[in-house]
C-alpha cells in the first residue's frame, strides 16, 4: 500500500509499485484535512473577486464573468465540451499512470478542489476503472487538457470506462462497484483537466521501461564481447576513467560486474604485449581492436545512461509538481495565476529520451548485422545459419523487421517540441506538445524492444553455435538459459513472429539482474 501525500514526493520507484505492479494506494489523513482547507478557503475568497476559472470564462473567453448561478454548470461545460479527443484509445497502464499523477497534484492542496474529488479518484485507482482517453488531442499548453477532460467526464460518472477488459458506460460500473460521481463545488472541472498528467504519467512509464531497456542492452553487449572474445581494456577503469563523464564510467563499471566470472574474454597482455613477437608476422590471426559496435560500448552507452537518469530526475519532479492554474495558496491566503500547466519539462525530456532509446535499438541493429555477416565476424555461418547453406535461410527474415523498426525509431526522434503550433484564438501562442512527445516516445521503446528481443535469438543462436554456453558470465549464462527456453535451438527454417513476441514480452516483464 503506497500512501499519497501533500506533504511527500513519490519516487519513480513508487510509481513503478502503483502503475505496473498495480500497488494499492491510500490518502493521508493530514492530506484531507489540507485538501479541504484550500477548498474553504478559495469558496470564500473568490465571493467578491475575479478568479480565473472560477467566475470567468476560459481561454481567450476569460475576459467573459460569469453570474453566481452559472459557475457550477461553467466547470460541467468545460469537461463536456472538451472531452473531443480522437483515434485509438490509450492503454490501461498509460491511463493508470496519468490518475495516479493526476491524484499526486490535487493532493497537494493547491487547487481549490473538494476532498470527495481525490476519494474517487484513489477508489478508481484501486478498482482499475480506467477513463476512456483518446490518444489524440493534447498540445500540452494548459496541458493535457483534451486527454484530462476525458477522465474528468468519467469521474461524473458520465462517458465511458475501461473495466476487466472492456469498454462500459461509466455510470453503471459506478452503479456494479457502488462509486458515487463527484458532484462539482467550485472549480473541479478546470482542476482537473489542467495539468500535465498525461505525458508525465506515459513518461513515467517511458522511464522505467527505458531504465530497464538499458540493462537489456548492457547485457547483450556484454554477450556480444563474450561471443568474439573481446580485450577486457574495452571496458576496463583504467581506459574509461579518463573521459569525465559519470554515464561512461558507469556502464564501464558494469561491463566488469558482468563480466567478471567470464572465460571467454581476452587480456591484451596475453596477446600483443608479450616480449617475443616474431618479427616475419605482417598480419596478426586475430583483431588488435573490435569494430566499434563492440569496443566503444561503453561511448556509446555512457551518453545514454545519463539521459535516462535526467529524464528520471525530471519525470519525479514534475509528478510532485502542482501543474494547476490558478494556484490556490490558503496559507498566504492568495491565488496566483500563471502557467505551470506548460508541458515544457516533459516534451524536451522525452524528446531526449526517444534520441537514447533510438540509439540503443541502432547499436543493437549494428550488433546483429555483425552477428550476421561472416566476412565480418570470421566465425558463424551467414544469418547465424545452422541448416544448409543455400536451402536454408537461417535468420535472414528477422534481419528486415529489425532494420524496418531501427528506421522507424529513427523518423520518430525528430523533435516534437520544437513543433509548436499557435492555437486556442491565439491564446495558446506556443505549445509544448509535450503529450505527443511522451507518446511518440513509448512507441520508440516498444520498437527497441522488439529489435532487442530479435538480437537476443540471434545471441543465443550463435552462443550455441560455437559451443560457449559454459565459458559465459554467470550472468550472461542465465540469461542465455532463459531466453533458451522461450526460443529452442532452431536448425530448419520456422516462422519467427511468435518467439520474438515471447521473447519481447519476457524482456519487457523482467528486470536483467547482474
Amino acid at each position: 500500500m503506497r500512501t499519497i501525500s501533500s506533504f511527500d514526493d513519490l519516487s519513480i520507484e513508487d510509481v513503478e509499485a502503483v502503475v505496473l505492479h498495480k500497488e494499492p494506494i491510500e490518502l493521508d489523513p493530514k492530506t484531507l484535512a489540507h485538501v479541504e482547507a484550500s477548498y474553504d478557503f478559495l469558496r470564500k475568497f473568490a465571493k467578491d473577486k475575479i478568479i480565473y476559472g472560477v467566475n470567468t470564462g476560459f481561454g481567450p473567453m476569460a475576459q467573459y464573468k460569469v453570474q453566481d448561478e452559472d459557475q457550477i454548470s461553467l466547470q460541467y461545460n468545460l469537461i463536456r465540451s472538451h472531452a473531443a479527443g480522437a483515434g485509438e484509445k490509450l492503454d490501461d497502464q498509460s491511463v493508470r499512470a496519468s490518475m495516479l499523477v493526476r491524484l499526486c497534484a490535487i493532493s497537494k492542496g493547491r487547487s481549490g478542489i473538494h476532498p470527495s474529488t481525490i476519494l474517487l479518484l484513489k477508489d478508481m485507482i484501486n478498482k482499475e476503472v480506467y477513463p476512456f482517453i483518446p490518444r489524440h488531442g493534447g498540445v500540452g499548453a494548459s496541458g493535457d487538457l483534451v486527454q484530462l477532460s476525458h477522465l474528468a467526464l468519467a469521474l461524473l460518472g458520465e462517458g465511458l470506462v475501461s473495466y476487466k477488459g472492456a469498454l462500459r458506460k461509466t455510470a453503471e460500473v459506478f452503479a456494479e462497484l457502488g462509486l458515487e460521481p463527484i458532484q462539482v463545488k467550485t472549480r473541479e472541472g478546470l482542476s482537473l483537466i489542467n495539468g500535465t498528467s498525461v505525458m508525465t504519467g506515459i513518461g513515467s512509464i517511458n522511464v522505467l521501461k527505458s531504465r530497464q531497456l538499458f540493462d537489456w542492452t548492457l547485457c547483450s553487449s556484454a554477450m556480444m564481447n563474450e561471443i568474439v572474445g573481446s580485450f577486457d581494456d574495452y571496458f576496463s577503469r583504467e581506459l574509461n576513467g579518463v573521459k569525465r563523464h559519470k554515464g561512461q564510467l558507469a556502464v564501464a563499471d558494469k561491463l566488469t560486474d558482468i563480466l567478471r566470472s567470464s572465460k571467454m574474454i581476452s587480456r591484451r597482455e596475453e596477446h600483443f604485449y608479450k616480449d617475443e613477437q616474431d618479427a616475419k608476422v605482417v598480419e596478426f590471426d586475430r583483431k588488435v581492436q573490435e569494430y566499434y559496435s563492440l569496443r566503444c560500448v561503453t561511448q556509446v552507452l555512457g551518453p545514454i545512461f545519463d539521459t535516462i537518469e535526467n529524464a528520471k530526475e525530471v519525470v519525479e519532479n514534475e509528478v510532485n509538481s502542482v501543474s494547476d492554474n490558478p494556484i490556490i495558496d490558503h496559507e498566504r491566503e492568495n491565488v496566483y495565476h500563471g502557467g505551470n500547466f506548460h508541458g515544457d519539462y516533459i516534451s524536451l525530456e522525452m524528446d531526449k529520451l526517444k534520441l537514447a532509446v533510438t540509439k540503443m535499438s541502432m547499436l543493437s541493429e549494428r550488433q546483429l548485422a555483425y552477428l550476421f555477416n561472416p566476412k565480418l565476424n570470421n566465425i558463424l555461418p551467414p544469418f547465424v545459419n545452422f541448416g544448409t547453406l543455400g536451402l536454408n535461410l537461417g535468420m535472414q527474415g528477422v534481419q528486415f523487421t529489425a532494420t524496418s523498426t531501427v528506421a522507424e525509431n529513427q523518423m520518430l526522434s525528430n523533435s516534437m517540441y520544437v513543433h509548436s503550433i499557435t492555437t486556442n484564438n491565439d491564446n495558446q501562442d506556443i505549445v509544448s506538445m509535450g503529450t505527443n512527445s511522451a507518446l511518440m516516445t513509448a512507441t520508440v521503446v516498444e520498437n527497441a524492444y522488439q529489435v532487442q528481443a530479435i538480437h537476443m535469438i540471434a545471441l543465443i543462436q550463435a552462443i550455441d553455435y560455437l559451443k560457449i554456453q559454459d565459458r559465459l558470465s554467470r550472468s550472461t549464462a542465465e540469461v542465455f538459459q532463459k531466453i533458451r527456453t522461450l526460443v529452442p535451438l532452431f536448425v530448419e527454417d520456422t516462422p519467427k513472429y511468435e518467439e520474438i513476441a515471447r521473447v519481447r514480452d519476457f524482456l519487457y516483464n523482467n528486470k536483467f539482474s547482474f
